[in-house]
């Protein structure tokens, strides 16, 4: 056997440090070796451990916890250390962290046989992550082999009794799948560190035990999943596993910090919050707390389950932690951030996403630009929420794509019709009808390389308007038109500023240089409700048409501004950017920007918003564009406002696809953050109206909003119905104090 094959077969049986000889260990720690950390188990209770270079130089120290666990964390890779009991005293056991890069040899996969069921899967560093494996439905193992897809978050895929809802339908469609449940959830081992390294290996080491199994298809498989495992699958195709066929993945982030950590360097303590708290309750070991399936598990006996259990008391708290990082740190988010990896996939991509998403939130397209420029990656573009990707417009064709690149079959989208009913009635909730459903395309089509051929002239990136109100019900997921793009940025946009005006205008001329202006505002967020949906129930924004209540400016602590009705249909694609020279009476203050639509009937719908924290306003000069500020949160940029002195304040607003349609107006809204999302807040200033911000109007400093037209798009006639749009909410027009 190879000599790294054998390390590596060593290190997977054991899950311990290979001790060097001569150095006698004053107690047995079972030490596991990871990517950028060292788990310490079987210690004492109380006594504090040491961990040391060889050279004897301390370079941590912990308390070992009840469950006799600690963990030393951002050591970095393929570092050499000495792990000594400081209580007991005596020698120190060495250990060398593993190296992301540095891959187990296949011999490594190939030695795991997984079955249909429940079980358990060896990671490189020892670590076992639980995992259910299902035939598709009405099938035995014994029929195989099959098109494999699996699913892998920190949620409950490997929760033998609920599959997961993209598992579910997968299964239906006829496809194997796997759900795996991410280190430090569930029963699996280890210790989740969202979206870290050893997670990410985690995935590559899944997808080649998978991969090599005999019941799996072309020796290939793909990845589903919306949200959660939507995300992981970005950072696992980056990764390059080898057998790894094609990823699939809906409503995602882009960065961990600018949405939805820290939208404009404010903390989301809205969504973010609780979902970050929803971790650490998944994490707490289990049967005393963690996921439901987890405490079943343990209660009933499983000895691996409650084994696994053992690192969990060295969870960070994921709130704190978060909070705890106020500014965007290279070394610690980066890694962390899909949009540093997504440029490294190198398989077919289907990856769908909502402007108005509730959850992850719009800026998931700031990555669009950095995937590969391959004609078997496609991208689908819709208002609404966070189940909109999931949409019949998108849906059938997710199924033509997982049938091309995994099954290598002619796709046949029309065999989810039969369930349609039932799914759209759990995401919609309720007795509604059944979203309008697309018409087979491929019918008829018996050649596999014509029906691919098909598929890869669809453009690249398609975008979905008005879905809402595409059927006769308003707020019934259905798109009233589309239009394609061969790339991101969208092709043929158009960078196009209008200038803050005096009386609440906007206008497309520079303010004259003998004109002077300056706007007013008090900036309150406890002036109107937080968020735009009461409760917590994040179903509300899927309703057909949620319980808005989406609040009008309050005079006095915001500013709004408006075109004149347009005399042509403005089509927007892409983010924009609002640039505010901005004076405040406070050393800092945070600002929400929102795009809307005033229509000739006097309703108002929402369009897309934007935030920034001013002190966050230093732009990285080699991001930064007409369209997209991107402010660098670094903590070495942050600056006061200047005293008395107006300050050049870009903000951002996320990308959107919206047509203002001719006779209505563009309206800009400033504000403190809050009052137009549905479940993000801002853990923003509670200055009681106390601060005064100043917006300037004239000619040297002139305030602008820059957006994204596209010409020549031709929508329907009729505007959609307000309410209606999915995502967007809409309310009688009012104006601002100042007009607009």
């Amino acid at each position: 056997m190879h000599k790294r094959t054998c390390e590596w077969v060593i290190r997977a049986a054991l899950g311990v440090a290979i001790v060097a000889a001569g150095v006698g260990p004053a107690s047995a720690f079972d030490l596991q070796a990871g990517i950028g950390f060292v788990g310490v188990r079987n210690g004492v209770q109380g006594n504090v451990v040491g961990l040391e270079t060889p050279g004897g130089l301390e370079v941590q120290r912990g308390t070992v916890d009840r469950f006799g666990s600690l963990v030393f964390r951002e050591l970095g890779e393929g570092n050499p250390f000495v792990v000594r009991d400081l209580t007991a005293g005596g020698g120190g056991q060495p250990v060398t962290t593993l190296v992301f890069t540095d891959h187990p040899d296949q011999s490594f996969y190939q030695a795991q046989t997984l079955v249909a069921g429940y079980q358990y899967i060896q990671m490189r560093d020892g670590t076992l992550l639980a995992a259910m494996i299902r035939p598709p439905l009405g099938r035995t193992m014994a029929d195989g082999p099959f098109p494999t897809l699996i699913e892998y978050s920190g949620y409950s895929p490997a929760d033998p009794d609920n599959p997961q809802p993209s598992t579910l339908l997968a299964s239906a469609l006829g496809y194997a799948t796997v759900g795996v449940n991410m280190r430090g959830s569930g029963c699996s081992g280890g210790v989740i560190d969202l979206f870290d390294l050893p997670t990410t290996a985690d995935g590559y080491d899944i997808i080649e035990t998978v991969g090599v199994q005999p019941w799996v298809k072309f020796a290939k498989v793909g990845m589903i999943g919306i949200s959660f495992p939507g995300i992981s699958q970005l950072f696992v195709a980056g990764a390059r596993p080898p057998h790894l066929g094609a990823v699939a993945p809906f409503s995602t982030i882009a960065d961990i910090y600018r949405a939805p950590g820290f939208p404009g360097g404010i903390f989301n303590n809205g969504f973010a919050e609780s979902w970050l708290r929803g971790r650490n309750s998944d994490a707490e070991p289990a049967p005393e707390g963690g996921q439901s399936w987890a405490r079943r598990r343990a209660r009933n006996g499983d000895q691996t389950c409650i084994a696994n259990q053992r690192l969990r008391l060295q969870t960070l708290d994921a709130v704190e932690f978060t909070q705890s990082h106020p500014f965007y740190l290279p070394y610690l988010m980066d890694a962390r951030s899909p949009i540093n990896w997504v440029g490294d996939i190198q398989v077919p991509t289907f990856l769908a996403g909502a402007w108005q998403d509730e959850q992850t939130g719009g800026d998931f397209a700031s990555y669009l630009r950095l995937l590969p420029k391959r004609r078997d990656v496609k991208v689908s573009l819709i208002n609404g929420v966070h189940t909109s990707a999931m949409e019949p417009a998108i849906l059938w064709n997710w199924i033509a794509f997982l049938d091309l690149y995994v099954a290598h079959q002619l796709p046949d989208p029309s065999r989810a019709a039969p369930f349609a009913p039932i799914v759209y009635s759990q995401i919609l909730g309720g007795n509604v009808p059944t979203p309008p459903l697309p018409v087979d395309r491929f019918d008829g089509i018996t050649d596999y390389d014509q029906a691919r051929a098909l598929f890869e002239a669809d453009p690249r990136v398609r975008v979905l308007f008005e879905n809402g109100g595409g059927s006769p019900q308003p707020g019934l997921p259905a798109p009233r038109f589309e239009v394609g793009f061969q790339r991101w940025p969208a092709n043929g946009a158009r960078a196009t500023a209008w200038y803050l005006g005096p009386d609440g205008t906007l206008a497309r001329k520079r303010p004259r240089k003998a004109g002077e202006g300056v706007d007013a505002y008090n900036p309150d967020p406890s002036v109107r409700p937080a968020q735009t949906l009461p409760g917590s129930g994040e179903a509300d924004s899927w309703s057909i048409l949620p319980p808005y209540d989406w609040a009008p400016y309050v005079d006095g602590t915001a500013l709004a501004y408006a075109t004149e009705p347009l005399i042509d249909d403005v089509t927007i694609v892409g983010p924009g950017s609002v640039d505010l020279y901005l004076r405040s009476s406070a050393e800092d203050t945070d600002i929400q920007v929102t795009l809307s639509e005033i229509r000739p009937d006097g309703l108002e719908t929402y369009v897309q918003s934007g935030w920034l924290r001013a002190s966050h306003r230093k732009l990285d000069r080699k991001k930064r564009t007409r369209l997209e500020p991107w402010p660098t949160h670094l903590e070495k940029d942050a600056a006061p406002m200047p005293d008395g002195k107006f300050a050049l304040v870009r903000v951002g607003i996320f990308p959107v696809a919206h047509v203002f349609r001719k006779g209505s107006r563009i309206r800009l809204g400033i504000a403190a953050p809050g009052g137009d999302r549905t479940r993000w807040r801002f853990d923003t200033f509670l200055t009681g109206g106390t601060v005064r911000n100043e917006i300037s109007r004239m000619h040297a400093k002139a305030s602008r909003v820059v957006l994204p037209v596209i010409p020549g798009v031709v929508p329907p006639p009729t505007l959609p119905p307000c309410p209606g749009l999915r995502g967007q909410p809409c309310r009688t027009y009012r104006p601002a104090g100042n007009g607009g």
